[in-house]
């Protein structure tokens, strides 16, 4: 149940598309599948650091979580609170955007640079998750918000259609590398600002503001107790452990897919294309499945379809392949964020969702640095035919473990308060 009102629903919604398209629009120029890795190539980067590129930016995500939750454990003005944490993102987009747009540093000291950059945005987005997390619980009653996440994202998609045509065009027009590139960092610094503002005119419901004010002591209770007494909560994270190790092929396909077929860097652009438009329709369909037959099955077919990418990557003989690699790529990224959002909420029932958020980022963290450093270290020994098997078996299992092992959680009664652990 919730305060809101229809309008105000309706109107929340339209703001959040508005946002999530914004957003797409912007990470259009920054996709870790596509843009960086290849960005990060042609700068002359090490493979090992190619390869990190989406592993790397899931743990600095991790990092500053639980900072993030503590911060945010009594926020009161949560508009004040998310605008806030947004604008942490924005200075090291616009640094890098400036620097390579007017100055077009290459070389070593060049990518270093921009990973640094890398790194800051990756922390900074890492902050904002849990108070976003938080955020959208007041924006939308819980019974709608699969439709809600999957309508937004599919915005988000679009938004990311648009920048990949800019982006196409950017790379193939006459300006130089990197300022291209540059140029690409300014266009998402702006559209994120602006998708920033629209914060300002959401409707917030009251009636989830009332958990009392707990200590820094008793949120380390809470979060103890919520993992070690929700087993199904834990059986959940261990399926997450296999997955993780998707995140190294994520930033292998495409430099992959370069090395076999030798195509121009703008390539990049068409990749975010198809990923997107494939993005935008699975997070609507998704999001609906979710709805109605729960988001254990909604995200059962986004990390399946992750799985379906690197097997298509495996068997790569035709640019067509590269395509439907990046096909399954947009489905288990559009499936994957309204379903693994309502399974926060879900398990979370009425207690604090962004608890649940940093326990979920951080436990997984050192299991994707794992697959991460394994898949840099073994790649130039084994191959990258072995490195994508292993982990095409890997996500398999967590898959089977998601399947046989975790309980749908909107049928537990996650919404009674876990016991203080002394």
């Amino acid at each position: 149940m919730t305060d809101l009102t229809k309008n105000q629903q309706k109107t929340n919604l339209i703001l959040n598309c508005a946002h999530e398209f914004s957003w797409g629009f912007g990470i259009a120029f920054h996709t870790t599948y596509a843009v960086v890795p290849l960005f990060l190539k042609t700068l002359g980067a090490p493979d090992q650091i190619v390869i990190s590129v989406a592993g790397l930016f899931s743990i600095l995500i991790a990092v500053p979580q639980f900072l993030s939750a503590i911060v945010g454990r009594n926020i009161k003005n949560h508009k004040k609170s998310i605008i806030g944490a947004h604008i942490l993102v924005l200075p090291p987009i616009f640094t890098a955007g400036f620097v390579f747009a007017f100055f077009g540093p290459t070389g070593p000291g060049a990518w270093i640079f921009y990973y640094i950059c890398f790194i800051l945005y990756g922390l900074a987005l890492g902050f904002i998750i849990p108070i976003w997390t938080e955020f959208i619980s007041h924006v939308n009653p819980r019974e709608t918000r699969g439709r809600f996440l999957g309508i937004s994202f599919a915005f988000n998609s679009i938004g990311g259609l648009v920048g990949g045509i800019i982006i196409r065009a950017i790379l193939d027009s006459s300006i130089a590398f990197p300022n291209n590139f540059g140029w690409g960092f300014l266009l998402m610094f702006t559209s994120v600002t602006l998708g920033t503002v629209l914060f300002i005119w959401y409707h917030l419901s009251n009636s989830r503001n009332s958990r009392p004010h707990i200590s820094i002591e008793e949120f380390w209770k809470q979060t103890r107790a919520v993992f070690l007494q929700q087993k199904n909560f834990r059986r959940y994270l261990i399926s997450r452990i296999f997955i993780t190790a998707h995140f190294p092929a994520m930033s292998m396909y495409a430099v992959h897919a370069q090395d076999k077929f030798g195509f121009d860097i703008s390539e990049a652009g068409i990749f975010t294309v198809i990923t997107v438009v494939s993005s935008g329709v699975s997070s609507y369909l998704i999001g609906k499945v979710g709805d109605a037959l729960g988001h254990k099955t909604a995200i059962i077919l986004s990390f399946s379809s992750y799985l379906a990418a690197a097997v298509t990557a495996l068997m790569l003989e035709t640019m067509a392949g590269v395509y439907a690699i990046f096909i399954f790529l947009g489905i288990g990224h559009g499936g994957f964020m309204p379903s693994a959002m309502n399974m926060i909420y879900e398990f979370a029932g009425k207690q604090d969702s962004k608890v649940y958020m940093a326990i979920i980022d951080t436990f997984l963290m050192p299991f994707t640095f794992s697959a991460i450093m394994l898949a840099g270290y073994f790649k130039p020994i084994a191959g990258t035919d072995t490195i994508l098997t292993a982990i095409a078996v890997s996500v398999a299992v967590g898959v089977t473990l998601l399947i046989f092992l975790v309980k749908e959680p909107r049928h537990l009664t996650s919404d009674e308060p876990v016991s203080m652990i002394n």
